[in-house]
């Protein structure tokens, strides 16, 4: 019978007993759990250059993507065991289930409502009746801190046997089981009618199984053609501790991978004790890097205490639970929130794995790193997030055409890297906002992107080619224009042109029969920024200026009567008339003459939202369209006797949208509404309050306080007094009235 050697997958104790097992058995055979087809793989695995952790990934060919990860630690006993094998060119291999089964089997179990297995219960009652905290600690103490392999060997095998038991798996959980133990079988028994003696075939799996592959019977060549499968590609990804802890949800991980690193070098050195040493001391170190107190005595006092913690548990090594409770009590000074962070580093970390260029990558991941490397953006590639700033402008003090623009082929990389959804970087707001010239970014590494970017090889094989499909996919399904227009606007940004042509021929076969004001006015609002900033972007816009003086001639043909709606309605419609003030503003090609046009006519008319109509004047004042004569003279006719309460405040709410300051120094404005408002009844007043209360919240504080002075000027009442309640928040009773008065339909007028 070959040798079963029960392990769990991150194991340094486990580790350390298999090299110590096969230095002294010798075997001519390594057989390894973890998908067959992946053994090709285990060349790169052992690499030079190759830094654990790094995982194996599986991922199917088609969409929805399915994906599975087989992840390393340096203190993997799977890990160790390849790379003595490779060492003593020993033939190795993976014996389980194929990566394209397991993919069909994971996409199954996702359809089922059935509950998972609860071995994670077991384990906890395990711990329980050990009398320790949890699964994780109970592990370490009986299992982590065995020095010898036979020991630990027989050890974990008889901790399977009797967890398998103990478990009541559901019945999808059970046939997996059977399933990959059977077809492990297959592969053991294959192994042994090649020639390869039983004696001399050791079989490394996770201790659940050894049981099983004793005693089951193997899979037949019928069962196997007959498994499910899904055409499947695989690749070799670096990996981070955060990754591999259960703290991000990776079920086979630990909670302290950075520690159990520092177990396995104290191992190595056969002297365990120096992982507590070690733990400790890399607490206080960094405390002291982050400016708090922590001497000497008080890592030795640590010492002590989780040495004895350790003994009252009739042990000799700490486990983590007693270096943590005595790290809070001598480092912490009885707080754990005062060593959070300096455990967090120590316990989990940031390592991140590496592999050597060319190393089991897909192309599009071998483009990837290319631009990052060219582009000068691998420090970026950190756990630890980073800003970035870019100018996009030419740069003129260097030489070459290349270093002049590598802050706009960096703006167009990270831009394209968004757009497949690869999540390494994230545009934030710039101090500069009027700088179109400058970008923020904020960039930081995490596995997850090394996953996105394989997933993202189905749609191209460079970045590039993947990011103009995934445009040309979006543009075959958009239906709208402003989804066209974000299109378009993205690949403006991503810095490709012929997107962007595409992008506008299809805008233009959607603009014809719209009538949504709002969806023109968004549309507008994009194109405007490709067509002013397409220069910097080395876009050619001229083609969109036909387009946008088309969509603007549009907008204001159908905005008059898109303003006869309701109150909850018309904030959409102000929107829209912002943005078409600032494209006429910013384009002298557009017809401002019509526009204006426009405006006055929902200025004066009487049957438009009342508030539309003053936001409408509000423009035209500040486009010096309308004099104060004028002003006050449509104030008179909006706020007077006869004219509903809410009607009038509505108005002067939608003047108050802009111009605040130019409102502000015109005392005969407010003489005015004060005039108005002593016409009201009670009724009227109150109603009128509501929404002049909620056009006063539009100003600042400061701004409402110079309005106070205008009234208290005019009431002869304390300023004080009439600040406090234009700056009082409205009641609920306000809003409800509000809510009520919104319903309003102008439609009935």
């Amino acid at each position: 019978m070959p040798l079963y050697f029960g392990i769990r997958h991150l194991s340094p104790a486990g580790a350390k007993h298999v090299l110590e097992t096969l230095k002294k058995y010798k075997p001519t055979l390594v057989l390894i759990e973890g998908p067959s087809d992946l053994t090709e793989l285990m060349d790169d695995i052992c690499h030079k250059k190759a830094i654990p952790p790094i995982a194996m990934m599986a991922y199917s060919e088609t969409v929805p993507i399915e994906s599975i990860l087989y992840p390393f630690a340096e203190y993997s006993p799977e890990y160790q065991a390849i790379l003595w094998a490779k060492k003593q060119k020993i033939l190795c291999r993976f014996i389980d289930l194929p990566s394209s089964v397991f993919l069909a089997i994971s996409k199954q179990r996702r359809k089922q409502t059935e509950q998972y297995s609860n071995t994670v219960d077991v384990y906890q009652r395990i711990a329980e009746q050990s009398g320790e905290k949890d699964q994780e600690i109970y592990w370490e103490r009986n299992f982590e801190h065995r020095t010898n392999a036979v020991s630990y060997q027989q050890c974990t095998n008889i901790f399977g046997k009797e967890l398998r038991e103990l478990s009541v798996d559901d019945r999808y959980e059970t046939a997996e089981n059977i399933l990959r133990e059977a077809y492990m079988k297959k592969q053991i028994n294959d192994a042994i009618k090649e020639g390869f003696a039983e004696d001399k075939i050791i079989v490394i799996t996770g201790a659940y199984h050894v049981e099983g592959l004793k005693n089951c019977e193997p899979l037949t060549e019928k069962e196997i053609k007959a498994l499910p499968k899904i055409p499947a590609q695989h690749t070799l990804m670096p990996y981070s501790y955060y990754r591999l802890s259960s703290r991000s949800g990776y079920g086979a991980g630990n909670k302290a991978p950075a520690y159990y690193e520092l177990l396995w070098k104290a191992m190595k050195k056969n002297n365990l004790i120096e992982a507590s040493y070690q733990y400790l001391s890399s607490i206080s170190s960094f405390q002291r890097k982050t400016g708090n107190m922590s001497s000497s005595a008080e890592v030795i006092e640590a010492v002590r205490l989780a040495i004895t913690l350790a003994n009252m548990k009739k042990s000799n090594i700490p486990t983590l639970q007693d270096l943590r409770d005595a790290a809070i009590t001598c480092l912490g000074h009885g707080s754990f929130s005062e060593i959070a962070k300096a455990v967090a580093s120590t316990e989990i970390g940031t390592k991140m794995g590496a592999l050597p260029e060319g190393v089991s990558r897909t192309s599009i991941q071998s483009d990837f790193y290319y631009k990052l490397k060219d582009l000068k953006l691998e420090r970026y590639k950190e756990l630890e997030a980073q800003v970035l700033e870019l100018d996009l402008r030419e740069n003129t003090r260097v030489k070459s055409q290349k270093s002049a623009f590598l802050d706009l082929e960096r703006s167009f990389f990270l831009h394209r890297i968004c757009v497949l959804g690869i999540h390494f970087a994230q545009k934030q707001k710039s101090y500069q906002e009027k700088a179109t010239w400058a970008e923020k970014w904020l960039l930081q590494w995490t596995p997850e992107a090394e996953i996105e970017i394989v997933e993202a090889a189905l749609q191209g094989e460079t970045v590039e080619v993947a990011v103009a499909f995934s445009f040309k996919e979006t543009l075959e399904k958009a239906t709208s224009i402003t989804e066209t227009a974000e299109i378009l606007e993205s690949a403006s940004l991503c810095g490709m042109p012929q997107v962007v042509e595409n992008a506008s021929i299809v805008l233009q076969g959607l603009f014809v029969e719209e009538n949504s004001v709002i969806d023109i006015a968004n549309t507008i609002h994009k194109l405007s920024a490709v067509i002013r900033y397409g220069n910097i972007r080395h876009i050619d816009a001229n083609a969109l200026l036909p387009i946008l003086e088309q969509l603007f001639y549009r907008a204001c043909l159908i905005l008059e009567k898109s303003c006869i709606c309701d109150n909850n309605a018309v904030e959409g419609i102000i929107s829209a008339m912002d943005l078409l003030h600032l494209a006429s503003i910013n384009h002298d090609a557009l017809d401002d003459k019509q526009w204006l046009t426009v405006l006055a006519e929902i200025s004066n008319r009487d049957d438009l939202n009342t508030k539309a109509s003053g936001f409408a004047a509000a423009i035209l004042l500040e486009r010096g369209e309308m004099t104060q004569q004028m002003l006050l003279e449509e104030m008179k006719r909006r706020l007077s006797y006869g004219i509903p309460a809410d009607l009038g405040a509505g108005w002067f709410e939608g003047l108050a949208l802009k111009n605040k300051y130019a409102l502000i120094s015109r005392l005969s404005l407010w003489e005015q509404l004060s005039e108005y408002i002593d016409t009201l009844n009670e009724e009227e007043f109150k109603k009128a309050l509501v929404f002049l209360r909620r056009a006063f919240s539009y100003f600042t504080a400061s701004e409402r306080n110079n309005i106070a002075e205008n009234l208290g000027e005019i009431w002869q009442f304390n300023t004080q007094q009439v600040s406090a309640v234009l700056n009082d928040t409205l009641t609920e009773i306000e809003q409800e009235t509000l809510q009520q008065l919104d319903e309003f339909d102008f439609g009935d007028i």
